[in-house]
């Protein structure tokens, strides 16, 4: 993707069932699951550049010893630095006992970081600060083990107002207005109310204190916990926790919104944001590799190591993003390499269309980087038409064709080149809005000489296309350089009609191109009475507090195809007093289910919400437009 969007946060959760002596004898060092956390979030680097944060809980310390530890870090790159500063106590260990760095019970003791259980994240921000405080895990710590917690997860909720009304109305009194601290002050109350029901249940028997705390790590129900700490919820969200006693969870939302996989065997116990890595980091094969269904949560018992899966809380339609597959997940996932090739297979008729079926006039590229692998399946579905064509042009030679005739047709073949170069020493993510035009323009670079000036089309791919406001301040003009006939942008991803809340920074409606392109026809074909009658429509249902029962914004699209969208798109990002037709070519949205089949979330391209609260967000998005108020619409 060409332009600013923030990715998806990045979750990893591991946990070793055997003893860090086993790892050491086994696998030559007492920190293999260090080790593996490690690689586990650099494969998911993808998946965070504002922050990272890793936590640990040790199994069975001896009192007077820490049982926990936590660090995270913001500073760039954040994922090298936080792990640099977690090596640099075991280097001084090693400097200070070269003869007991091998001691996996002297590194349990002395070194923070080593531990059975271990939590780690990636954190890209939506709208929250990207100060320390904003990084995961985030923790609720207590003298007593079982009521404390680690967490950490990639979520957004849409009802944040309503559950810290929840949170006052049990007597809390949250100190940010965030859905980090409410999720995390939820399931805390309610690990205190299980800690003080099986308490005082045994100190009815009475058990001394020091034996019900026993009781309370066998019989503490993180399943129980989450499903009542997660009833309120509106959202799309994977969560890992940590219970102070080395109870383990993680969990996925009802309707599948984020995506979670995990493994495990009688060594460890593993879970991510993304398959690949998994797959990658402990050397396994794809089957092996299971996705977490949703509605479900996996408990790991600390005390006798049982893992169990279970729903904790009625599941609703599978609506798994599918911009995930599109584009916030490493490609190297085999699945999400043959649904982005789909996308580049299933935009070649309206590419046809955009170049005049001129193939043996055109010069196919892709901008940015990970648009590749829609690309590799654009141009093959490029040659099959080519080699439709070949046959029809063989035929028509007649019985007795010229070898040099059937040579002419058989080479002929899409011209396909590097059109435009990444820098990869620079990274556009580290400048703010009003300098990443300037940015763009030395991160990519283009080659002169690889066209026909003035005669050949220029084809190139992105993934999508949000705001379209780099393409038209940089990019465009870049690609002119080359000097082509005609330029066809096209974009893997259907238009981007809706706003996101469900973790993606796409919350203002007014920002989207598509959005802006609709208004304009609305207004240039006289209907500008289905602006204000929209806006009076989620008024009312507002009033009425029905704002989530239908997404108003829908009307908005009605009365148009998104041919019509498209060509408007085209006109408005067209830069001024440039001389090159530009035509921009959206994937229809007929194809995002066939090209990507079990991922069918497209809340965004479509408008239809797997949740009230994102609904709620659309219409409150719009109500924003229209009274011109800049604030977030949740």
């Amino acid at each position: 993707m060409s332009e600013l969007i923030k990715h998806e946060c990045g979750i990893g959760l591991i946990r070793l069932f055997k003893p860090l002596s086993y790892y050491q004898e086994k696998y030559g060092t007492a920190l293999w699951g260090l080790r593996k956390m490690y690689f586990l979030m650099e494969k998911q680097r993808n998946r965070g550049q504002d922050g990272a944060g890793f936590g640990v809980v040790k199994l069975n310390m001896k009192p007077g010893y820490p049982y926990h530890a936590r660090i995270r870090e913001i500073n760039s790159p954040p994922l090298n630095n936080l792990f640099r500063r977690i090596e640099e106590p075991r280097l001084e260990l090693e400097r200070k006992f070269p003869d007991k760095v091998k001691d996996a019970d002297f590194l349990k003791e002395n070194y923070e970081y080593a531990g059975e259980v271990m939590l780690a994240h990636l954190r890209y921000g939506t709208h929250s600060a990207n100060g320390l405080a904003a990084c995961h895990p985030v923790s609720r710590i207590n003298n007593w083990k079982n009521r404390s917690l680690l967490l950490a997860g990639n979520f957004n909720m849409t009802n944040v107002d309503e559950l810290i009304g929840t949170l006052v109305e049990l007597g809390q009194h949250p100190r940010h207005l965030t859905d980090t601290e409410t999720i995390l002050e939820k399931i805390g109350h309610f690990i205190d109310e299980e800690n003080k029901a099986l308490f005082n249940k045994y100190e009815a028997q009475g058990m001394a204190a020091v034996d019900i705390a026993k009781k309370i790590d066998e019989e503490l129900d993180m399943r129980r916990i989450f499903q009542k700490s997660a009833k309120p919820w509106d959202g799309g969200y994977v969560m890992g926790g940590i219970v102070g006693n080395g109870d383990a969870f993680i969990a996925r939302d009802p309707s599948g919104i984020r995506p979670c996989y995990y493994y495990y065997n009688d060594e460890f116990f593993v879970a991510a944001s993304e398959r690949a890595t998994i797959l990658t980091v402990f050397n396994l094969s794809p089957d092996e590799i299971h996705e977490l269904p949703p509605a479900n949560i996996i408990t790991i018992k600390a005390s006798t190591n049982e893992v169990k899966m279970g729903e904790f809380c009625p599941p609703r339609a599978k609506t798994s993003c599918s911009f995930e597959r599109i584009y916030f997940s490493r490609g190297n996932d085999v699945k999400i390499y043959q649904e982005r090739k789909n996308l580049g297979r299933y935009i070649v008729p309206k590419v046809l269309e955009a170049i005049d079926y001129e193939v043996d006039n055109s010069v196919f590229g892709f901008i940015p980087n990970t648009a590749e692998i829609a690309y590799l399946g654009m141009v093959e579905e490029l040659q099959a038409y080519m080699d439709n064509q070949k046959i029809q042009q063989i035929k028509a030679l007649g019985e007795n064709p010229q070898l040099t005739d059937i040579e002419r047709i058989i080479h002929q073949s899409p011209t396909v080149e590097k059109v435009v170069i990444k820098d990869e020493k620079m990274r556009t993510f580290i400048a703010a809005d009003d300098s990443r035009d300037d940015m763009v323009s030395h991160v990519y670079d283009v080659t002169p000489g690889i066209l026909k000036p003035n005669q050949s089309n220029l084809v190139c791919i992105d993934d999508s296309i949000v705001r379209g406001t780099t393409l038209q301040q940089s990019i465009l003009r870049m690609l002119a350089r080359l000097q082509p006939k005609k330029i066809v942008i096209v974009s893997s991803a259907p238009q981007i009609r809706y706003p996101d809340c469900y973790g993606i920074d796409m919350s203002r409606i007014d920002k989207l191109v598509a959005f802006q392109a609709a208004i304009e026809l609305l207004k240039e074909n006289g209907k500008e009475n289905i602006i204000h009658e929209t806006y009076q429509s989620i008024l009312e249902l507002k009033n009425a507090g029905r704002i989530s029962e239908r997404n108003v914004v829908q009307d908005i699209y009605a009365p148009f195809t998104e041919d019509e969208i498209s060509a408007k798109i085209g006109k408005m990002l067209m830069p001024k007093n440039f001389e090159i037709p530009v035509e921009i070519v959206y994937q229809p949205l007929a194809n995002l289910p066939k090209a990507i089949p079990n991922h069918i979330g497209d809340w965004y391209f479509s408008g239809n919400y797997p949740t009230p609260g994102g609904t709620r967000v659309s219409n409150q998005s719009f109500l924003n437009f229209y009274d011109k108020n800049n604030e977030r619409p949740y």
